[in-house]
């Protein structure tokens, strides 16, 4: 019998750690849960030692534990391919949400979510938006199970990046909501904690309703 997975729940450009806790609400007790912070990013308190994403990524991947399972949100997707790339003895599993996942900010339909962000979190860190990461000659290396969750109503990352995901990581599915947005993660936290634990444990959906860990 396998273990209980060990989860690193990534946030979005909001930093916040809470934007994962209604779907961490609906797995199972048992299983191992951290929700991790940008700092610097949307109203989390700057932090010297990161100045942009290869600090978050090198920070991320160094506190992971061997065999641990990332799900990540939109900018922490970025992250997500990142730590996969660099520090890929410790990843068992990928879940990604609305993400463009280094891919570059070119397809039809893409809204470019900087300038809403810059008047929503003005006091955010230039990095968050300054930088835009290519990981695209490296999601082929990435070759453990990848589930790509995607809202159809997402004019941030529409599902035509999902489906570019899809095509270029060796061992990725594609799950589309309806009605989901950019948020779909936090709007639809039970259809969402269903894909999730099929996807970390090849098995049935949870009870809704499930308790799971505080962030440490």
């Amino acid at each position: 019998m396998m273990s209980p997975p060990h989860l690193s729940f990534l946030p979005g450009a909001s930093g916040s750690d809470e934007f994962w806790q209604p779907v961490a609400n609906r797995l199972p007790a048992d299983w191992t849960c951290s929700r991790l912070r940008w700092p610097g990013a949307g109203n989390e308190p700057a932090d010297p030692g990161i100045s942009g994403y290869g600090d978050l990524i090198a920070q991320v991947g160094v506190g992971l534990t061997p065999g641990a399972d990332l799900v990540a949100q939109s900018m922490g997707g970025v992250i997500a391919i990142g730590v996969a790339v660099a520090f890929p003895e410790k990843v068992r599993r990928i879940v990604l949400v609305a993400t463009s996942g280094g891919l570059p900010f070119d397809l039809p339909a893409v809204t470019d979510w900087r300038g809403e962000y810059r008047r929503t979190f003005p006091d955010a860190a230039a990095w968050v938006t300054q930088e835009r990461p290519d990981f695209r000659a490296h999601l082929s290396q990435i070759t453990v199970p990848v589930l790509l969750i995607w809202g159809d109503a997402d004019p941030i990352s529409p599902p035509a990046v999902g489906e570019r995901l899809a095509d270029m990581l060796p061992d990725a599915h594609l799950h589309v909501i309806a009605g989901g947005t950019h948020d779909v993660a936090h709007d639809h936290p039970d259809e969402v904690a269903a894909l999730i634990r099929t996807h970390l444990t090849d098995a049935a959906p949870p009870c809704p309703g499930s308790g799971v860990p505080e962030r440490p």
